[in-house]
């Protein structure tokens, strides 16, 4: 399917739309769309730059632009303990609410919307991704929350046609926002936890992490499926204390049966300390199983065998993966099949899903 193409940014623009959470603070406006809750004056943009105080009301300028646009397998996310095996078309767009300088996707995240570009309409997205044979949508590449209006569309219209709707996001989202998504069909979430207070708010620019914490036992306690990731970035999110916190804030504040990914760092846009050693990996799975975690996984180690699911009770390998592709999964009716344990996550589809 051909994209639109997008015009130049004007109040005709198919990618300028009124934003939904949005308040008036004198003669400026204040968008609610995430924990920045960004104050703009006319004719301002928000710390994101995409949204935008035009006469006294907040406009994204990014609804529909589409930067990438790939089929991937939901292991990919990483998801692991949401339908394994199936395969979601992702969309990303442009920018985000964080500035981590060790950005993997910052040709399109460390970019505000180009005056130009690519254009997918809500009904054309869901279309395709049935086309492809995908089974569920996903928004990511960049911070999701920042497509909130057109995400909202786009997991209604999914849901109706049964499919099942994810995002990878940094959590930063306001309450709000996530009920939004909860209501429309957000199924399932990754997010990144990038270290401790102090980190994220040097590194991530004066964000509180205790936002992202609440955000997650929000989804939790919407039925929303978490799963969380950290990426080990040397001198950042990789030393022992560090990591230790994070695990046991997992269990403490999600449930032990919360699955955290531990993943591999590369050098990357402005952030050139040296990849992750094997050693970083090793100690943070550690962390998590001395806490108390069921399900600790390791990402961006192909071959280790902490990408794969077993059972808690009786050690039993579940389910087996080579990267991101799934092997086999012995997993039913959401057990294990040798002592019967409960298994946490969504292993089969329910079928198609209604409004």
């Amino acid at each position: 399917m051909r994209l639109g193409r997008l015009q130049l940014p004007g109040s005709d623009a198919a990618c300028v739309r009124e934003a939904l959470l949005q308040e008036r603070a004198g003669n400026r406006v204040r968008c609610l769309t995430c924990e920045r809750r960004c104050l703009l004056v006319e004719g301002g943009l928000g710390w994101c730059r995409t949204r935008q105080n035009r006469g006294g009301r907040l406009y994204t300028l990014t609804y529909g632009a589409v930067s990438s646009l790939a089929a991937n397998p939901i292991e990919k996310k990483p998801l692991y303990h949401f339908l394994p095996g199936t395969y979601f078309l992702t969309a990303g767009s442009w920018s985000c609410n964080f500035g981590c300088p060790w950005c993997q996707n910052w040709e399109i995240s460390k970019r505000p919307p180009p005056p130009a570009g690519d254009w997918l309409s809500p009904e054309q997205f869901v279309e395709k991704t049935i086309r492809m044979g995908c089974e569920g949508t996903s928004v990511s590449f960049n911070e999701p929350t920042l497509s909130l209006e057109w995400s909202l569309e786009v997991f209604k219209l999914a849901r109706r046609r049964g499919l099942y709707n994810t995002f990878v996001t940094n959590g930063y989202m306001t309450e709000t926002a996530l009920q939004l998504l909860a209501g429309a069909g957000l199924d399932a979430m990754n997010v990144d936890i990038k270290g401790d207070g102090e980190a994220v708010r040097k590194h991530c620019k004066q964000v509180a992490v205790d936002r992202i914490w609440a955000n997650c036992r929000a989804a939790r306690h919407l039925g929303i499926h978490v799963e969380l990731t950290t990426l080990l970035v040397p001198g950042v999110s990789d030393e022992e204390d560090t990591l230790v916190g994070i695990a046991q804030r997992i269990v403490r504040e999600l449930g032990r049966d919360t699955p955290w990914h531990v993943t591999a760092y590369c050098p990357a846009w402005r952030f050139q300390a040296p990849p992750t050693p094997r050693a970083a990996i090793e100690r943070a799975l550690r962390a998590g199983r001395e806490a108390g975690l069921h399900y600790v996984y390791a990402g961006n180690m192909p071959g280790h065998p902490a990408q794969n699911t077993y059972c808690p009770g009786c050690g039993a390998l579940l389910v087996l993966r080579s990267g991101s592709s799934l092997i086999r999964s012995e997993i039913r009716e959401n057990r294990c099949p040798w002592c019967r344990r409960w298994i946490h996550g969504v292993w089969e589809s329910e079928g198609k899903k209604g409004d």
